[in-house]
């Protein structure tokens, strides 16, 4: 009898140290959260899938390519340098493109903008784009402009309000966009962007990342929110991101920091009360995503949350065609 017992008791203690170890958020689902490599890897992935690669000659003039969506790159191949001495021969392009929020999410690169104020808020994008040039594996710069032309069919239309923006370098994990010198082309453009007919006309003058841009604009008082993302999820393998209903495909916010209590915000107050907006989760798992999309109305002050329960597991293609479909 005594040893019955004691079996009864081991096994006790057996489950009661494997719940105790479920990560279960109090829905009965048992996950492990991925490490921060492991989401890292994910995204590594998406912008690896959606660099286009060119082989050109430089040293004999203008090189003209076409993107995969018929975005035309001309780079004056005379004025590529390798440590400030002028190169010649086979050079790699290297070259992405995001029009969508959902592409923009899985490679984590959000529309937000710095304000004259050094806060961050929405921007609605005409186009995010990112080009290098390499020889020998050895980065290139330019000593002449960069020109893209960019279909408005890709961009929900054209906008005459549009002006160019950087992407930072400083923190490529929370990609903020920093807004050109007006002029910065030279011939007294916006910054560097011309709308004409069915095109933008993009001209800057180094590689890296860059957008058509304009700030979002709504008249209502803003607020901060907070986010609460499952348990075992923290800002090193998740992302909290926001879609701002009626917006369409040209604009994704992003809650890019973080608390002491364990909560995301974006702390600097700029979003509208009463926005209707979608709120959401995205981590990895196993090589794919786990994400979670949840329709808000924005109030004042407000902290939402995700359960494990809300959750789904998909692939790229299902997230992408997931966030896309949000109005």
């Amino acid at each position: 009898m005594n040893t019955n017992f004691k079996k009864i008791g081991l096994l006790f203690l057996a489950i009661a140290s494997f719940v105790s170890c479920d990560n279960s958020d109090g829905d009965d689902i048992i996950v492990t959260p991925p490490s921060a490599t492991a989401f890292a890897n994910v995204r590594n992935i998406a912008i690896e899938t959606r660099t286009q690669k060119f082989t050109a000659t430089a040293g004999t003039g203008t090189i003209s390519l076409t993107s995969a969506k018929g975005v035309k790159i001309n780079i004056n191949g005379n004025c590529l340098t390798k440590v400030g001495v002028p190169v010649t021969g086979a050079v790699t392009i290297e070259y992405i493109e995001l029009f969508d929020k959902g592409n923009m999410l899985v490679t984590n690169k959000p529309t937000m903008g710095l304000t004259a104020d050094g806060k961050k808020n929405l921007l609605i994008s005409g186009g995010e784009f990112f080009i290098k040039a390499t020889q020998g594996g050895q980065e290139l710069a330019t000593s002449c402009n960069i020109n893209l032309l960019v279909p408005t069919a890709l961009t929900n239309g054209l906008d005459n309000e549009m002006t160019l923006w950087f992407g930072n370098v400083e923190d490529p994990e929370n990609l903020v966009w920093r807004e050109a010198n007006p002029n910065a082309d030279g011939t007294g453009g916006k910054g560097g962007v011309q709308g004409e007919g069915n095109n933008y006309y993009v001209t800057f003058g180094n590689f890296g990342w860059t957008n058509v841009d304009k700030f979002y604009s709504d008249p209502r008082p803003k607020t901060t929110i907070l986010v609460d993302a499952p348990e075992g999820y923290d800002n090193n393998n998740c992302a909290i991101y926001l879609s701002y209903d009626g917006e369409g495909q040209n604009a994704l916010a992003k809650l890019d920091t973080y608390t002491t209590a364990g909560l995301f915000s974006e702390h600097y107050g700029q979003i509208p009360v009463g926005l209707a907006c979608h709120i959401i989760f995205a981590t990895e798992e196993s090589g794919q995503w786990r994400y979670a999309i949840k329709a808000v109305t924005i109030a004042a002050g407000s902290t939402y949350s995700f359960t494990l329960a809300e959750t789904t597991v998909g692939s790229e293609a299902q997230l992408v065609a997931a966030i896309n479909a949000i109005q």
